[in-house]
């Protein structure tokens, strides 16, 4: 028996042949070079994926005040998000933001299949500007395979060399972009103009994540979404009999023929391969490798359309429509328990978000230094203030203590700049005969001197001989 595995042969819609992948080995490496396809999803896809990717690239510019948008500041500890200030002691909100996304997703894949892939996934949004490059450099589909079987020629490397400069460029605006997120855009231009960096960190991180991006959506495409991405393993945990897929309409495609009027809707005219940017065949039935990017519903529908047919041979569907002839039942008991799972987790977030103290207030004792008598009977005892002020204007504040007489030095006027930290040494003289214990319990308080009522009280220790 002959180990030969058999291959589809495609003619596409300009009459070219061309050699497809092995029909029964879908796990085989191959270059897949796509077919251009236009259509309402794809417009759709479009316009998400443009939305998607103008925010990535405009938000780090965007300033609210002295502050970005967005900036997550790991040097100083602090996160600048659309006007707020968060700190380390805030983790406990990125770690429900986190638990919401996750919700999030297991609800839409329930309801939408891979919703998120097709329209959303950044893999995705980089690919498709990649292969917009290449396509608009080395021309269309039937262009950029019969130049892949062509000897090298000077008309060849040219194209493919503006084509790979084209992909560095646009790799390093996205590396560049994505480290502005953690180290202020302007500042960031500014050093790299000058040529010099307060980090060298910095044009090194800003290298890794442009070749990163030249890598993943220049090279491995693909490869991406169906070898490295746990999403595409585990999706059909979530997916149940109601789910929206992408999928193949069989009673009413098969037998598939050349005459949709004799035999079945489906006329073999292999499209939905071509336009596919995983390479597999949809009407093989729902895979792992489906992104649910909708181009082989577009490029079907263009087919049944000049065919007279109805469009919707491949569509979005679900397992009850196509196989018990149900309407689809987008919500189910799982899609009701994600759902209220996700309400729960944003009512939670927006609580703790809206009730989050703007105001961090902590003392702490010199170390190695229990007190330090004076000649005048006073008894010192030294303590460092710390203020982090997570308001987005500077609060001056005034400091006091009770539980014991004595006075302060050293932190007469407190000004706390926005969301930033205070930091300062203060001292506290008590006369001795004003102490019963060597041990007293004192409270410290910082009350703002502006509109926005700010305040805060921390418990300590006043320590003397005993």
């Amino acid at each position: 028996m002959s180990n030969e595995v058999s291959a589809i042969k495609i003619i596409d819609a300009d009459g070219y042949e061309v050699k497809s992948h092995p029909a029964k080995n879908r796990d085989m490496h191959f270059k897949i070079q796509t077919r251009k396809i236009s259509g309402f999803f794809q417009r759709l896809r479009k316009y998400s994926l443009w939305f998607m990717m103008s925010a990535f690239f405009l938000s780090c510019w965007v300033q609210i005040g002295d502050q970005p948008l967005l900036l997550f500041n790991l040097q100083a500890q602090k996160f600048h998000v659309f006007g707020m200030t968060f700190w380390p002691q805030d983790f406990f909100l990125l770690a429900v933001l986190l638990i919401i996304s996750a919700f999030g997703l297991f609800f839409i894949t329930t309801i939408f299949g891979r919703l998120w892939c097709g329209y959303t996934c950044p893999q995705t949004a980089w690919t498709f500007v990649f292969m917009w490059l290449e396509e608009h450099i080395e021309g269309s589909r039937n262009q950029r395979i019969k130049m892949d079987n062509a000897p090298m020629s000077v008309n060849k490397l040219a194209k493919r060399m503006a084509k790979h400069m084209s992909w560095l460029g646009f790799a390093f605006i996205t590396g560049f972009t994505f480290i502005a997120y953690f180290y202020p855009a302007r500042d960031l231009l500014a050093e790299m103009l000058a040529g010099s960096f307060s980090s060298m960190q910095l044009p090194l991180w800003v290298l890794f994540f442009t070749l990163a991006t030249y890598i993943n959506a220049g090279w491995m495409r693909e490869a991406v979404c169906m070898h490295i991405c746990p999403y595409a393993r585990f999706q059909s945990v979530m997916f149940n009999h109601d789910t929206l897929v992408v999928a193949y309409d069989e009673k009413r495609g098969e037998p598939r023929g050349k005459d949709n009027k004799t035999d079945g809707h489906c006329v073999d005219c292999q499209l939905c391969v071509q336009v596919c940017p995983t390479g597999i065949d949809i009407r093989d039935g729902l895979q792992y490798q489906c992104i649910g990017c909708a181009l082989c519903i577009d490029a079907c529908d263009s087919i049944m359309e000049k065919l007279g047919a109805p469009k919707g041979l491949v569509r979005y569907a679900s397992e009850a429509e196509l196989v018990d002839g149900n309407k689809k039942h987008t919500i189910n008991m799982r899609s009701m328990g994600y759902g209220t799972l996700l309400v729960l987790a944003i009512a939670g977030f927006a609580y703790n978000l809206w009730n989050r103290p703007l105001l961090d207030f902590h003392i702490l004792r010199e170390r190695g230094n229990l007190f330090q008598e004076l000649g005048n009977g006073e008894i010192k005892n030294t303590y460092t203030l710390k203020v982090a002020n997570k308001t987005q204007v500077q609060q001056h504040f005034t400091l006091s203590m009770s539980g014991l007489e004595g006075r302060i030095l050293g932190a007469d006027h407190l000004i706390a700049p926005a969301g930033d930290m205070l930091d300062l040494d203060f001292t506290v003289y008590v006369f001795k005969e004003k102490l019963k214990t060597a041990n007293v319990d004192v409270q410290f308080s910082i009350q703002s001197m502006g509109e926005q009522p700010l305040s805060a009280v921390v418990d300590n220790k006043f320590m003397g001989p005993r």
